[in-house]
């Protein structure tokens, strides 16, 4: 029988940003967005509804594609929460928070990202190469 550890992720990571809140919160939707990769630089690109309830998926055409998550809270330049799958394509609730703060000299970037449910164990040990590689490309859109 899997315990608590098993069934839950719960990851925060950050990074300073050398530019100002709107650049950084722009470089994030893009990186959300046309500028999304895989941990190894391979474009997958995806689709972002700006608003509350609107949805963040990989439109593959043709009316086929993978969702992701539904926007839960958007508040520009300082706040986005996602809640939903994520990459998880099983049983799992997840829900991810993008923080911008400003900060001197630029702006800091934090993300949590929490999930419940049977975690795959390649998605619990690829998850924290998968954001650090996002966070810094929001750093390099950004600066």
């Amino acid at each position: 029988m899997a315990d608590i550890q098993d069934l839950t992720l719960d990851l925060t990571q950050s990074i300073e940003i050398d530019a100002a809140i709107g650049d950084a919160w722009r470089a994030l939707i893009r990186r959300l967005t046309e500028e999304s990769s895989t941990p190894d630089n391979k474009p997958m690109p995806m689709v972002l509804e700006e608003w509350p309830g609107g949805r963040w998926f990989r439109d593959l055409g043709d009316r086929q594609g993978h969702l992701w998550g539904f926007v839960q809270v958007i508040k520009p330049p300082t706040l986005i929460e996602i809640q939903g799958p994520m990459f998880m394509s099983y049983a799992v609730a997840g829900h991810i928070q993008f923080r911008l703060d400003q900060i001197s000299g630029g702006t800091e970037l934090s993300l949590r990202h929490r999930a419940v449910g049977m975690v795959d164990d390649s998605h619990r040990e690829g998850v924290v190469l998968g954001w650090d590689n996002f966070l810094n490309g929001v750093k390099r859109l950004s600066e």
